[in-house]
């Protein structure tokens, strides 16, 4: 098997785009409504959108890996972060601090040329906590880098990288590449699916290639339209992981990457449609409280909130009596008698029956 990079064409990648201009259109038009939603919010559901939307990014980028971190976790350190609750105490999983650090670090120096350095610092932060591999530095291990799946003995080589001598080089050319890019690619997909695919191939680091290559294509959009993006690219990713392996894989072996173009700006697409709802549903949530926020006890405003910060696509499962004395720590006469008050005022709306019950917000 011979990958791209090693062929005598690599790096000059070729691709067509005719199966995606309409869908190239429609991401400059959504770009534009996306804004202009926002800014109908006022400033505080305007940081609330953008505060979701990084958490989205930043639980969803580790979920990819196989990480599963504590929404909470990322939101009080983005929160303190940002200065908003600069009282809250550090979270005690470091990757959470992390991981926070850099949506942030990606967010506010969007617009600056991207170093080795930068890549190092955002390297330092993900790997906050984790002394078992090189960080803040390219790879340096003697043995191949290889994407593999399966048990001991039935192991599947799905892409091997560049060895580590040639790291350096490597990188050099791609950093080359990314800040020159910028004033010759024009759509801003196009650059940030080839950044994406160029930086996953090199896969510079030990480890947090597939997270700090997705900040990349982040900063790739962010740069092309001027601002910081309003969408998760990682949520639309992490819905269908094995697609965007699978479209990986296939780019990695040849620098022919029209099919990799076309699945980036899909799901580019696929994010931006669900962050206008996620945007229009903190609309939603804001009117929500200011009818009902006299109607609730203090248990009630605990879960609903809870509930709501699952966004758009709801609290999985919906709520039931178990999960409510969780998360409130009271009794089973105390959820039920408060679920019948919130269902007899509008506020919930029952599905199923008996002891199947559970409860949505009739938002």
């Amino acid at each position: 098997m011979r990958y791209n990079w090693q062929q005598k064409d690599w790096p000059n990648f070729q691709y067509q785009t005719t199966d995606v201009e309409n869908k190239l259109f429609d991401f400059a038009q959504r770009t534009g409504r996306i804004s202009g939603v926002l800014e109908g919010l006022s400033e505080t559901e305007q940081t609330e959108a953008i505060i979701n939307l990084m958490v989205s990014e930043a639980i969803k980028t580790s979920e990819i890996e196989g990480e599963y971190l504590s929404r909470n976790d990322v939101m009080s350190s983005i929160r303190r972060n940002l200065g908003l609750n600069p009282e809250l105490p550090l979270t005690k999983d470091k990757r959470a601090e992390g991981v926070a650090e850099l949506m942030l670090a990606v967010r506010n120096n969007f617009k600056k040329p991207l170093t080795s350095q930068m890549l190092f610092d955002w390297h330092t932060m993900l790997m906050k906590g984790n002394n078992q591999i090189q960080i803040g530095q390219w790879r340096t291990h003697e043995e191949p880098m290889q994407i593999v799946s399966g048990g001991m003995g039935r192991e599947m080589v799905h892409f091997e990288a560049p060895p580590s001598k040639r790291v350096s080089t490597e990188m050099s050319g791609f950093i080359k590449w990314f800040n020159a890019s910028q004033g010759e690619i024009k759509k801003p997909i196009l650059r940030a699916a080839i950044a994406h695919l160029y930086f996953e191939t090199i896969h510079p680091f030990e480890d947090g290639n597939g997270r700090i290559g997705r900040a990349v294509a982040e900063k790739a959009l962010s740069q092309r339209i001027g601002r910081p993006v309003l969408f998760s690219l990682s949520k639309s990713i992490e819905e269908n992981k094995k697609a965007y392996y699978d479209a990986l894989q296939r780019a990695q072996r040849s620098n022919e990457i029209t099919d990799w173009i076309n699945y980036f700006v899909q799901t580019v697409l696929d994010a931006q449609i669900d962050a206008e709802q996620e945007i229009e549903f903190t609309l939603k949530k804001t009117r929500f409280f200011d009818q009902h926020k006299d109607e609730l006890n203090e248990r009630q405003q605990k879960v609903v909130r809870r509930m709501l910060e699952e966004g758009h696509q709801g609290f999985e499962g919906g709520m039931n009596s178990r999960k409510y004395i969780s998360l409130v720590r009271t009794s089973k006469a105390t959820a039920t008698r408060d679920l019948q008050d919130l269902v007899a005022k509008g506020i919930f709306r029952p599905i199923g029956g008996g002891r199947s019950t559970r409860y949505e917000i009739n938002i």
